[in-house]
């Protein structure tokens, strides 16, 4: 079993966090170091530490996180304008929590240049 993480810890609610999403396999919410206006980190519920770790059984729970992806986009009014989505893993791609997440970020123009201001 994985070791508990900061996101676990925010899953069980032990830790407060500004929750946009939550269902039986995933959680998202808002990052509280925000690298663009709209910044929110979408966790599954079951811990798996890197993107290395995820296993054949994990794929439906891994795609549902693109689903919860767009429904988020849907609500924040950016399905048309566009996001970005991203995955880290491991120390050289800067993972900082050993838990999987998916970065969403979104508002203004997230090209290559940078990330618009918050």
């Amino acid at each position: 079993m994985a070791e508990e993480t900061l996101f676990t810890k925010i899953i069980k609610g032990e830790i407060p966090s500004e929750k946009v999403y939550r269902d039986e396999f995933v959680t998202a919410f808002k990052d509280i170091n925000p690298k663009a206006r709209h910044h929110i980190l979408i966790v599954p519920n079951k811990p798996i530490p890197t993107v290395a770790d995820i296993e054949p059984e994990d794929e439906k729970l891994i795609g549902h996180l693109f689903t919860v992806a767009r429904k988020i986009a849907e609500d924040l009014g950016v399905n048309k304008s566009g996001y970005r989505l991203i995955f880290n893993c491991g120390p050289d791609g800067h993972q900082e929590v050993q838990h999987v997440h998916m970065h969403f970020l979104a508002g203004g123009d997230l090209g290559l240049g940078g990330f618009p201001e918050k």
